[in-house]
């Protein structure tokens, strides 16, 4: 299958440089893809990160790599091999972190990997030994026919051993440019350490100064808040004032009324004078008239009077009247029987 991407993520990505060991040189211009490659045939793992057509990180990870985290946001790795560092600043502290978990669990595989090819290595050893002591008592035993059999084994034996040699020097060579680079490295992580240090150093100067500019940005912020209070009661004041300009005016027009009013109150007075006379005299003929009224009402009331007493005595003289016309009725009615007698 070859290799396959296992794990990928997005950073800037550093190197040491390699003049002064102390400062870091961006190798992107912004961030990029880095990740994590499995080679299934070697059994092996590489961290891979391409800025266009360059490759900015190719690091064969080994058991004896340590990723360190520097900073909330940023981590460094040195690679022997290569002979330098690497360092990857990260956008969030959880990227970081899956970042640092995943370069463990990579480094616990590679460490799983290298021992089993040792265990391979010793166990393919021994059994060349193992090989090599049966085939001297099958000499002492047979003394016989076997004794091709035996030399041509011893041959194998001598060409598993000759190899085993220069492996072991492949190996030793191999070991001792590892143990140059890893004191090279550890000088390099002395110096970064150093550089750390300097870095601790300016971000605790730079954490008190983001402090004091915090603690301003807070202190303008409450003069901002009393500004906006400010300018809201301005903004009140000059509604009010507004609307008072406009009662100042509606007063000006209605005084201005007022003067116009003003203007013809003499004549008005002059014609309140007149009507009052009028007023006056027709109170006085009103006077008159109630009097004259009373008066008549007196006479009314004597009229009354007089007529109940001449209606009563129109009523006796009306019966008397009465009795005389009874009295002519029956004078009438003697004579005509007088008459009638004679």
């Amino acid at each position: 299958m070859g290799e396959q991407p296992i794990f990928t993520t997005r950073a800037h990505v550093f190197q040491i440089d390699p003049s002064t060991k102390k400062n870091w040189m961006p190798a992107s211009k912004q961030a990029v893809t880095v990740s994590y490659f499995y080679d299934s045939t070697r059994n092996s793992y590489r961290i891979i990160s391409v800025d266009g057509a360059k490759v900015i990180i190719n690091s064969t990870i080994t058991p004896n790599m340590t990723f360190t985290k520097t900073s909330q946001k940023f981590g460094q790795w040195a690679d022997s091999r290569a002979n330098t560092v690497f360092g990857l600043g990260f956008s969030s502290e959880q990227q970081l972190t899956k970042f640092a978990e995943k370069f463990q669990e990579v480094k616990e595989a590679a460490k799983l990997a290298r021992d089993k090819s040792q265990e391979k290595i010793e166990t393919s050893s021994n059994h060349s030994q193992a090989s090599s002591v049966n085939g001297t008592d099958d000499e002492k035993a047979s003394h016989g026919p076997a004794d091709t059999r035996l030399k041509s084994e011893n041959e194998k034996l001598k060409l598993a051993l000759t190899q085993s040699a220069s492996n072991v020097k492949k190996w030793e060579i191999e070991l001792q440019t590892l143990r140059e680079s890893n004191a090279r490295l550890t000088a390099a992580l002395q110096e970064s350490a150093a550089s750390v240090d300097q870095w601790k150093k300016q971000f605790s100067i730079c954490r008190d100064e983001n402090d004091r500019l915090r603690n301003k940005i807070e202190e303008l912020e409450e003069q901002c808040n009393e500004i906006n209070k400010e300018k809201e009661r301005n903004s009140q004041l000059k509604r009010r004032l507004e609307a008072l300009e406009l009662e100042l005016k509606e007063k000006e027009r209605e005084l201005k009324d007022l003067r116009k009013q003003g203007e013809i109150i003499p004549q008005l007075m002059s014609e309140c004078d007149f009507v009052t006379e009028k007023l006056e005299a027709s109170e006085r003929q009103n006077q008159n008239l109630e009097d004259k009224v009373r008066s008549l009402r007196t006479d009314i009331e004597d009229s009354k009077h007089r007529q109940r007493h001449l209606k009563l005595e129109i009523k006796n003289f009306l019966e008397v009247l009465d009795g005389k016309i009874d009295d002519l009725h029956d004078f009438r009615r003697g004579l005509s029987k007088l008459g009638t007698e004679n």
